[in-house]
């Protein structure tokens, strides 16, 4: 390769070699952590979108440190409700199954008169409709009902019983309707079906305070539920948050390590070379050098890249600290399409390993970024 202002003697074909096989290994590297940062991403977004939809929903709760003592009590509580979960759901079956046999014995008791009373008879099984010749009754009535088939259900073992004693009620209401509703209102069917309907109502109203509080309590059994369910999703989430942490700080240093190797590439900055940098520095838009300054920022803590009037002496900065700025400017200048002659390299090993990483410059400034703003975060942690 030609020399840079001849002041680099010529490389030796070794070394060159050396240096070829370095950069290539420093490209896969740089792809590597391009495509773990990636990943990070897309696992940072989704934490941060949970996050904000909680906050949305926790909008009008008290601020402080009273709600952390109360999610701490939550998650003891959530936990303990976990291992009791099969115990109350099974406790719920149980009185739902009694509240459904409490129904049975109200159909079948003879005081109240339902299935055991005379006229019940015609509801028993389910309609003849071919052998009464009832040619339209599919046609008036949608579903049709008697006891036989309520009894089946209340009976059956294998899944497809009734859940909910208010699906009994509803069935048996239905059978009394379509026969009100099929036959005219003269009809003995009809009058059959209505006072055995009233005869059936004032039972249920006995029966329904009981039901009313089951299902009271299985609504608040539900809203711990879904209370739980939404802890859950928290503990999950403030999990992967932590391992995001760590991970992010694994990045952190395996980049410091990369940028590291490249400066034992590079040559000591000449006067010259920090002249030609800071002249560079110029020539960047009012956001870049903010960043800029954020990385001088990064490896010296009393410099203040916000303050209302900033001085960077160059001569001043550490050697890695003039290499991560020039790396930058240099970075930036080639995405503006500017010359580059005036922060031209004069290290041929520094200009292969640029020039063999082109395509990574974007999501290399972009790592840049991350890394100096999570320095400034590091700057205002308490001591």
């Amino acid at each position: 390769m030609e020399n840079l202002n001849g002041l680099v003697p010529d490389i030796p074909i070794q070394e060159q070699k050396d240096n070829a096989a370095a950069s290539e290994n420093f490209g896969r590297s740089v792809d590597e952590m391009v495509g773990k940062v990636d990943q990070l991403e897309q696992r940072l977004n989704e934490v941060e979108h949970f996050y904000s939809n909680t906050s949305k929903k926790q909008s009008n709760t008290p601020r402080g440190g009273s709600i952390l003592k109360d999610k701490e009590k939550q998650i003891s509580s959530f936990r303990r409700r976990q291992q009791d979960a099969s115990r109350r759901e099974a406790a719920g079956s149980r009185r739902m199954q009694e509240l459904m046999r409490q129904f049975g014995t109200i159909l079948r008791q003879s005081n109240c008169q339902i299935t055991q009373h005379k006229w019940a008879e015609p509801f028993m099984e389910p309609v003849d409709v071919k052998g009464l010749g009832l040619h339209d009754y599919y046609e008036v009535i949608e579903k049709p009902m008697d006891f036989s088939t309520i009894k089946n259900k209340m009976e059956a073992k294998d899944g497809s019983g009734y859940k909910h004693v208010r699906e009994i009620c509803a069935d048996v209401r239905l059978i009394f309707k379509n026969a009100m509703k099929y036959n005219e209102e003269r009809d003995d069917v009809h009058v059959m079906a209505k006072t055995l309907l009233g005869k059936f109502e004032e039972k249920w109203l006995q029966l329904l305070p009981k039901v009313d509080e089951e299902e009271k309590r299985r609504k608040e059994e539900e809203a711990e539920a879904q209370q739980d369910m939404q802890l859950a999703q928290e503990a999950a989430h403030a999990k992967m948050a932590k391992d995001l942490t760590i991970e992010l700080d694994e990045v952190d240093m395996q980049l410091e390590e990369l940028r590291e190797m490249v400066l034992q590439k590079c040559r000591k900055i000449s006067t010259e070379d920090r002249k030609q940098l800071g002249n560079a520095l110029t020539k960047l838009s009012p956001e870049d050098l903010n960043k800029a300054l954020l990385i001088v920022a990064q490896n010296d803590p009393a410099f203040q890249p916000t303050a209302t009037e900033v001085e960077l002496d160059m001569n001043a900065q550490s050697e890695s600290t003039l290499w991560k700025l020039k790396f930058f400017v240099q970075d930036v200048l080639h995405a503006q399409g500017k010359s580059a002659a005036s922060v031209k390299t004069n290290n041929v090993n520094t200009s292969n390993l640029l020039n063999n990483n082109n395509n990574n410059n974007k999501r290399r400034r972009e790592i840049y970024d991350v890394l100096a703003k999570s320095s400034q975060k590091r700057g205002k942690k308490p001591s």
